[in-house]
């Protein structure tokens, strides 16, 4: 088979000279631009032909030139870089388009990716010295285009003893997926498959150019390495600015070279965050003309419109967290969120509003589960002679019951229930054993599936009371930071979802706990670390009051009501008849796959 170039005559280069595994060139209107050796053949007599007579063919009408103003890449095929290339003379100015490069491996870039690359690759061979940043959204093709950077780096600076080091957040396991990306692209281009070793483990070289996979680590001891012609960080979001500062900023100085940093949203106190802005300032400080941008910050959207298959993925996923999740906004929307805010904006607590009523009782045909955080109890009275105990209110202890509405199980992109809050209690102060009587009558009445309860300090004895009288029913919830975080991650992906709502509620007591809960979600706050894979501290502040009352604001409706996310690990009968396995999805694990 010949390959065509660019709808014109076919290259003279037959499937001999394809290297294994390579794919058949592309025909007609998916065909890349012509390649220049193409037309060089063309125009070359045959051997033993008669003088004047060409090869074979007329000059070709269309794909063989360009307009003089066409400055578009013009990749060359790579029977004619295998045949013909020199690499003591023409490594140069043939490696001169990084396109062609990359399409010798078999891969054809996206437009996103070009002008990223286009941008660091000119930054680099023009000496600009330039910071840039890079903040795609997962998936979308971020680490192949490192790899493929790399090797054409490598490859087109052969000849010179130049360095190139890559950070990464840690040794393993993103270090090691860095090489093995690099050493895949390295194997699949006919230019560099021969070419390249790799040295100590973590250094691989062709001919003299070199590039150095380090971690940023916190134990990693990195100093000394020079990146002479590029310093790259990949998932700047997750590397400490301080390590940054002191221990790989250096390593750009003796050169100045250039610094991309890579990665995707989260804060803006991270590396990342911090370069983004470095990198918005100067653009807006440099006329467009001078220099390349500094800053390509892509969303869900642009990578949607070259790839719709992603764009259905991104679909389900916002179908299931919900946009406002965090997970959401910074994996696929490259929006960075709050370090420390508000954990119930007003967005969010719009979407916990319900059109249901208040239950004073169940209602016939519906499923029930409840919610229980443990509170203190109060304390004896003081015996005479000891004083009195200085005065501490403890959080209450509350009630969520929540109707749990099967429908949405059967939704493709949910697969799992809805669920709606029917009830609220509160007790202050009561004895546990006082509190063990009260809830087991409420649930001979309500006749709960599931008990969520915590089961923390104090509670584990109201939990074990409540499991020997309701065998089968209890779910256990122990409370410390961890947990909480992934409490609060799955939480807020049960409200984004829109599968939690409160009541329309009636009669003041109703009234009073509905608005409690709701005050207690305005005052909570939260703070996350610089890097994603850290916890997500959450809570109402110790000495909040209610913005209405004054009162002491407390959350222990808030936290029952989280505790519904525990839920959504339960098998529950479909309304058929069939069991839907509900799979827990921690968001926090889902960024550290990533």
């Amino acid at each position: 088979m010949k390959a065509q170039a660019g709808g014109g005559e076919p290259c003279q280069g037959g499937p001999e000279d394809r290297p294994e595994g390579a794919r058949p060139e592309p025909s007609g209107a998916n065909a890349p631009l012509s390649c220049p050796l193409c037309a060089e053949d063309l125009q070359r007599p045959r051997r033993g032909a008669p003088a004047g007579e060409r090869g074979g063919a007329r000059a070709p009408r269309r794909g063989q030139s360009a307009p003089a103003n066409d400055h578009r890449p013009r990749p060359v095929h790579w029977f004619h870089l295998r045949r013909n290339l020199n690499f003591d003379d023409d490594l140069e100015s043939l490696l001169g388009n990084f396109l062609s490069f990359t399409q010798l491996g078999g891969i054809k870039l996206r437009r996103y990716q070009e002008e990223a690359a286009r941008a660091v690759l000119r930054s680099v061979q023009e000496k600009l010295g330039l910071s840039l940043v890079v903040m795609f959204p997962r998936q979308s093709g971020k680490n192949e285009l490192q790899a493929q950077i790399e090797a054409y780096l490598l490859m087109l600076y052969a000849s010179q003893p130049v360095e190139i080091v890559k950070i990464s957040p840690t040794w393993r396991p993103q270090s090691l997926n860095a090489m093995r990306r690099l050493e895949r692209v390295l194997n699949a281009n006919e230019l560099t498959r021969q070419r390249w070793q790799r040295e100590n483990g973590y250094i691989f070289r062709v001919d003299q150019a070199r590039i150095y996979f380090l971690s940023a680590a916190p134990s990693a001891s990195i100093v000394g390495a020079t990146a002479s012609l590029l310093l790259e960080v990949d998932e700047a979001q997750s590397v400490s600015p301080e390590k940054f500062d002191r221990e790989i900023a250096p390593m750009a100085a003796s050169t100045n070279a250039t610094r991309v940093f890579w990665g995707t949203a989260w804060t803006a106190q991270t590396l990342l965050g911090r370069e983004l802005r470095a990198g918005l300032a100067a653009e807006r400080s440099t006329p467009a003309d001078d220099l390349p941008r500094r800053v390509f910050r892509i969303a869900a959207e642009e990578v949607a419109r070259e790839a719709p298959a992603y764009e259905r993925f991104v679909a389900e996923q916002v179908a299931r967290l919900g946009r406002g999740h965090p997970s959401i906004r910074t994996q696929y929307f490259s929006e960075e969120i709050d370090a420390e805010a508000g954990l119930f904006p007003p967005e969010r607590l719009a979407l916990m509003e319900g059109a249901h009523a208040w239950q004073e009782r169940p209602q016939p045909g519906e499923t029930y589960a409840f919610l229980v955080d443990v509170g203190g109890e109060e304390k004896p009275p003081a015996l005479p002679g000891e004083g009195e105990a200085p005065e501490r209110e403890h959080d209450a202890t509350a009630l969520v019951i929540v109707a749990v509405d099967r429908g949405s199980l059967a939704d493709p992109l949910l697969r799992a229930p809805t669920y709606r809050v029917t009830h609220l209690r509160q007790w202050h102060g009561e004895r546990h054993s006082t509190l063990y009587q009260q809830i087991q009558a409420l649930a001979k009445t309500w006749n709960p599936r599931r008990v969520v309860i915590d089961a923390t300090g104090l509670g584990a004895g109201l939990a074990d009371f409540l499991e020997r009288a309701l065998p089968g029913r209890v779910l256990r919830f122990e409370f410390n930071t961890l947990s909480k975080s992934r409490l609060g991650w799955r939480f807020i992906e049960v409200i984004e979802s829109g599968r939690f709502s409160l009541p329309r509620a009636e009669g003041q007591r109703g009234e009073e706990l509905v608005e409690l809960l709701r005050a207690q979600a305005r005052g909570c706050a939260y703070h996350v670390g610089q890097r994603p894979a850290q916890a997500l501290h959450w809570g109402v502040p110790e000495g909040a009051r209610h913005p209405a009352t004054g009162k002491p604001l407390h959350d222990d409706l808030l936290l029952a009501a989280a505790l519904v996310a525990r839920l959504d690990n339960v098998e529950w009968p479909l309304e058929g008849g069939a069991v839907g396995i509900i799979q827990g999805k921690d968001p926090l694990d889902q960024k550290e796959r990533f």
